[in-house]
């Protein structure tokens, strides 16, 4: 006897609820209790139920969708990851549903919640840490999930990067041995564990390999946001600090920008080394020493990963580390 395809109806029989409860939980509603929730999400589970939001005519059932989780889509570095992502989709005849989450918990929680529900065949997932929910939810489904560019606060997921913590000890390290013995790690946020737990350990490391006590005055957080670095010029001549590693070329741009307004010279006076390579480095004035990073392999290779763990091929969550090198400009003195 064939089995029964679990229907909407079935959780809600199981979890005894509406139908029309089930439906606010797998599109996300938030007029839904908490435990209420979490009652039709156990039952989702225990069922492996999948919502039918996209009629389909395919007996694998699969919708040959992937769902892509964007930050801001107008930022170059993830732009950059999209092109690869896209262009091995495009081979493996997958459609892509581009999301943008703006760095909001609630939005990309809302938008994780709509890609499960399209029945998409995997998620690729670019941004930073997790919430809590954001985690339960991708561990209740039984969709694959990639992270791309980037890591984050869940080590059961599939990650493609490289090796953040090396390349920011080798950034530090190429500023301290320009004799900046005070040399300042302006970063984004310290809430996200690609910058406390990785870059800032990095940073240590360095300053602990040339005999330099760590000091946390010399880590300015900006909120990733641009006019916030630009402020921090004034801040970092006032400390006498020489040099500086950067989370994020927007704000690497915004830190040049704030020095030379303030009449001082890069690389002569102050040297910045920024992190991500990314169109900034090369428009500023002076350009930008940068790490370097194949954003366009790791998307790619984000994307060949997903189809295979679609397929069955793997199942490990082992992270995926791509080389980075440093690419010396105008930011930094030669030798």
């Amino acid at each position: 006897m064939e089995k029964q395809a679990v229907t909407i109806y079935t959780v809600a029989r199981e979890a005894r609820v509406s139908m029309a409860t089930v439906s606010r939980v797998v599109n996300g509603n938030p007029n839904v209790k908490p435990e209420t929730r979490q009652k039709v999400l156990d039952v989702i589970k225990k069922l492996n139920y999948r919502p039918n939001a996209v009629a389909r005519g395919l007996a694998s059932k699969k919708t040959t969708t992937v769902g892509v989780i964007i930050p801001s889509v107008t930022n170059p570095y993830f732009a950059e990851l999209a092109l690869g992502i896209d262009d091995i989709a495009t081979m493996y005849k997958y459609n892509i549903i581009l999301t943008n989450s703006d760095f909001n918990d609630d939005k990309i929680l809302k938008v994780a919640r709509g890609l499960l529900a399209k029945q998409v065949d995997g998620i690729i997932f670019m941004g930073h840490d997790m919430s809590a929910e954001l985690q339960q939810e991708f561990a209740a489904s039984n969709t694959p999930v990639v992270v791309a560019g980037s890591i984050v606060n869940d080590d059961k997921l599939a990650t493609v990067r490289i090796d953040y913590q090396n390349a920011a000890k080798e950034a530090t390290n190429y500023l301290l041995d320009h004799n900046d013995d005070r040399v300042a790690f302006v970063v984004s946020s310290l809430d996200y564990s690609i910058n406390s737990k990785y870059r800032l350990a990095g940073y240590k490391e360095a300053l602990a390999e040339h005999g330099i006590p760590f000091e946390s005055k010399y880590v300015i957080e900006t909120n990733g946001d641009y006019n916030r670095a630009y402020q921090q010029a004034d801040h970092l001549i006032e400390q006498g600090i020489k040099a500086a590693y950067v989370s994020d070329d927007d704000l690497a741009a915004g830190l040049l920008n704030g020095l030379t307004d303030n009449g001082v010279k890069v690389p002569d006076d102050f040297e910045i080394v920024t992190s991500n390579d990314t169109t900034y480095a090369k428009i500023t004035r002076p350009t930008l020493t940068s790490i370097t990073q194949p954003l366009y392999d790791i998307g790619a290779i984000s994307m060949r990963l997903l189809t295979k763990m679609m397929d069955g091929e793997v199942s490990d969550t082992d992270d995926v580390i791509l080389d980075h090198g440093i690419i010396e400009r105008q930011s930094t003195r030669r030798g």
